[in-house]
């Protein structure tokens, strides 16, 4: 089937729930306009449709393959990504003077949801690369920019990010690789960096490696770890390429999804040593790191937010056309299985949960703008605090809701979805892996815990509550039908999700493990409660635009109808979760272990 970009329901978002006027009366953020903005999305999602959507199928079909250390990447993918580069795509949130758009991350997230719908395989080059990319502009020197950052917003060079080796997973305090200065103020590198999102591939003309690894004086554990830059191809001081560097591809690895995306094993230095040079100072690369790492968890999240949306316009397209049974109101022959209730409760769940982790990462993007342009020292530290609070669950609530998402869009195609022909089953598969790389939803939920509540008492989570008390506010106006509705579960659930807050900030240093066992539902949790957050805000707009008799009155409606499902279906279970995580660790940690 072919993708269709949600164009109306991003635009809504973008301007009414994370406030585009506001982002562009940023500072450097004049250009984005609602008119500019509208024709940057109307053309990403014509390049999104017609050109990266039709190798989707393709590349699970036809993945790209290793042989002799060289990676071939599906057919179509080298000539699509040289279209992407030249269109100025990867550059969208980059600034002017290395080649960028300069546009606001808000701007950035809808093209980055568009992309890995059309193509979640494909996405991930470019994915990697803006991570590549922030972090060499934090902490890059002006020599290393002038280098690498041009190349690398013009596509005409990719970015990866190697931190895991075989004995280290999550734990980076086991990382191995060396790297041992030569004098010259160039390193050797030699080690094994596995689960290389495009590694090695046949797309650009330049890989450029970032690379944790120990000098040979660097203290034990995470503090002795330094980021290099290892390019496959060294770069001349002029920026011409020179030598192939002394880094291989020696495998590519077998998935169950993301096929077309190449994940190598990368060896450094079996001819010699790899040639790296220091990013900022020894000893400080998991901090830098930790930068391409928060770029790319937001964009994961908005992968979730993309195949969702992809499983669900694929389920509604199948419901409209497969005839099966009678209506239950009485019909002469077979309907299309949207009428029966259950499919409608499948296809409104799906619709539901997608809009409103959509709704939730644009507001986090706007909040991101803020932080960085707002000319107020204390709002940006304010949307900052908002915005690190929020990363995390973008990234572990959107890719756990899109597994469930796409398992649904599975369960509406009925036996068809289990047939790979179909289509169904590639979204399935390819989300599987959005819960686990950049950090499953257990490290986002840590994170969640550890630095985002408990280390502040939950001072960050209270200030965004008290942002949700105003919404509730203005539910409380209307006393009956659809907002009084929401009104009712924002309010049940908001008040559970406080109770959770003290709870964490309460009693992490007192019984550490039994806050931490509840840490993915209280991710969840709040995942779930923020989004219904926005989709009662969205409910609000929309009731409002209504009454005005302004723009689109059927997609309001369905704006306000969607918001009242999802808070009876999802705001509702916030209760539960509450009692699972403050009532719950007792039976998460009573077995012994030798009883499992």
């Amino acid at each position: 089937m072919s993708y269709t970009a949600p164009l109306k329901d991003m635009l809504f978002a973008i301007n009414e729930l994370a406030d585009l006027s506001a982002v562009n009366a940023l500072p450097g953020h004049e250009d984005a306009t609602p008119e500019t903005v509208e024709a940057v999305l109307e053309e990403n999602a014509k390049f999104c449709s017609e050109v990266v959507a039709p190798l989707n199928v393709v590349g699970d079909k036809e993945p790209s393959f290793w042989q002799d250390g060289k990676v071939t990447t599906t057919k179509g993918f080298k000539e699509a990504f040289k279209s992407f580069g030249e269109a100025g795509w990867q550059g969208v949130q980059h600034p002017v003077e290395f080649g960028g758009q300069g546009l606001p991350k808000l701007v950035a997230t809808p093209c980055i949801e568009m992309l890995n719908s059309a193509n979640l395989s494909f996405a991930l080059c470019p994915l990697l690369t803006d991570g590549a990319i922030e972090a060499l502009m934090t902490a890059g020197t002006d020599e290393q920019k002038k280098l690498y950052l041009e190349n690398l917003i013009s596509g005409k060079w990719t970015g990866t990010m190697n931190l895991t080796e075989p004995q280290a997973g999550s734990d980076l305090a086991l990382v191995r690789t060396r790297a041992v200065p030569q004098g010259d103020g160039t390193f050797k590198i030699s080690g094994t960096k596995i689960f290389i999102t495009y590694g090695e591939h046949d797309m650009a003309e330049n890989i450029v490696h970032l690379v944790l690894a120990r000098t040979p004086n660097a203290p034990e554990g995470v503090k002795g770890i330094s980021l290099f830059i290892v390019p496959k191809f060294l770069v001349n001081a002029d920026g011409s390429l020179g030598e192939r560097n002394d880094v291989h591809c020696v495998f590519i690895e077998h998935k169950l999804g993301i096929k077309a995306s190449p994940t190598a094993v990368l060896q450094f230095g079996d001819h010699g040593g790899a040639i790296g040079t220091l990013v900022g100072e020894e000893n400080r690369g998991l901090e830098y790191m930790f930068i391409m790492m928060n770029a790319a968890r937001f964009a994961v999240g908005m992968q979730g937010v993309a195949v969702a949306e992809r499983a669900y316009q694929k389920a509604v397209q199948y419901a409209k056309d497969r005839l099966q049974s009678r209506d239950l109101a009485g019909s002469a022959g077979a309907v299309a299985i949207i009428n029966h209730p259950d499919v409608r409760r499948m296809l409104m769940s799906m619709r539901a949960q997608t809009e409103a982790a959509r709704a939730l990462a644009y507001v986090t993007a706007a909040a991101f703008d803020a932080a960085h342009h707002h000319p107020d020292k204390v709002t940006r530290r304010a949307k900052q605090a908002f915005y690190e609070y929020m990363v995390p669950i973008v990234k572990g609530w959107s890719t756990e809701m899109s597994v469930d998402v796409a398992s649904t869009g599975v369960q509406v195609h009925g036996g068809m979805g289990f047939i790979e022909e179909t289509g169904a089953a590639q979204f399935y598969r390819d989300a599987r892996i959005l819960t686990i790389y950049e950090g499953t939803t257990a490290i986002q939920a840590n994170d969640l815990v550890g630095r985002k509540t408990a280390r502040d008492g939950g001072a960050t989570a209270k200030g965004i509550l008290a942002q949700v008390r105003r919404t509730e506010e203005e539910l409380a106006r209307h006393t009956s039908g659809d907002l009084a509705a929401i009104h009712n579960q924002l309010v049940a659930g908001s008040s559970a999700l406080e109770e959770v807050v003290n709870y964490v900030a309460g009693n992490t240093k007192s019984d550490i493990k039994a806050v931490f066992a509840g840490s993915v539902p209280y991710l969840k949790m709040a995942g779930i409660v923020l989004g219904g957050w926005q989709m009662a805000h969205a409910a609000l707009i929309a009731d409002r635009k209504l009454a005005a008799g302004e723009g689109d009155a059927k997609f309001y409606e369905a704006k306000i109808t969607t918001a009242r499902f999802f808070a009876d279906h999802f705001l509702a279970s916030a209760v539960s979760y509450r009692r699972a995580i403050i009532d719950g660790s007792a039976g998460v940690l009573a077995l012994p272990e030798d009883q499992f």
